[in-house]
């Protein structure tokens, strides 16, 4: 599967980047199916060079700050405004059960029937994976302060040039302090998405939000991935010091999220 940085920057957009979203493509039976991991403000706009929004196939939402999932407000407009019309299903969208009304007060909508005619809403359920094309998720619940905050687990084939299909994993974080979930979620994954919003020494006295690149780090070797990029680096941060921290606990392949590039899983 081929993973897009839509967008990466932490809590808000910043001038180089919106707030988090990634595409995740991959080529089955005859298409190319295209999912999404968050939609964070401002990543509606940067997500249109990389893809049509009609080639949209499903969205999964970590949770439900508005830095993960606000511009769904707009993809409504897009689907419901659209002259040309949108010949096709409703856009499955996986999240936190409250997603559906947070989604309509934010637009100013009744809750019924609020956005329910352009989004197929399904609610997660803890370590219950669900299928959309070749792609498999299955949320972690993780430790963040908001009701319900997941990490991801995504796997999809892969046909090898034998002709044998195995399974690539892709492990999404969302937005977590050190838990058991997010480690779960990471475990043996070929690519490690992981936040690093904090610093050492600056942020130590708050307790259950993010993580440090150390601690991305220390998760990363102790679930044994391949690979780790740190990603939700706010504008304050300095990425070299992220990296920094987290090489000192985990000596894999490493480096930060960066918009607008792509990585195959």
């Amino acid at each position: 599967m081929k993973l897009t940085i839509v967008g990466c920057s932490g809590s808000f957009p910043g001038p180089q980047s919106p707030a988090s979203c990634y595409l995740l493509s991959a080529e089955w039976e005859g298409r190319t199916w295209r999912i999404l991991l968050d939609l964070g403000n401002g990543s509606l706009g940067a997500l249109q060079r990389y893809t049509d929004l009609r080639g949209i196939d499903a969205i999964f939402l970590s949770h439900l700050h508005p830095d993960h999932c606000m511009d769904l407000c707009g993809l409504h407009v897009a689907v419901r405004w659209d002259p040309a019309g949108w010949e096709r299903s409703r856009i499955p969208v996986y999240g936190p059960a409250a997603t559906a009304d947070r989604m309509a007060s934010a637009y100013g909508l009744e809750l019924d029937p609020g956005m329910h005619e352009d989004f197929d809403f399904r609610s997660w359920a803890d370590r219950s994976a669900v299928s959309v094309g070749p792609f498999t998720v299955t949320p972690y619940q993780v430790v963040h302060p908001v009701e319900e905050a997941y990490a991801l687990r995504v796997e999809a084939p892969m046909t090898g040039l034998d002709g044998d299909v195995t399974s690539r994993v892709l492990a999404y974080s969302g937005d977590t302090d050190t838990c058991e979930g997010v480690l779960d979620a990471a475990r043996d994954a070929d690519f490690f998405l992981c936040e690093a919003a904090f610093h050492e020494g600056r942020d130590d006295a708050i307790t259950g939000v993010h993580l440090t690149g150390r601690r991305a780090g220390e998760i990363a070797t102790r679930a044994a991935v391949k690979r780790l990029l740190l990603t939700h680096l706010p504008i304050w941060n300095d990425a070299n010091v992220s990296i920094g921290e987290a090489r000192e606990s985990y000596d894999g392949q490493l480096a930060v999220a960066v918009a607008g590039v792509s990585y195959q899983v």
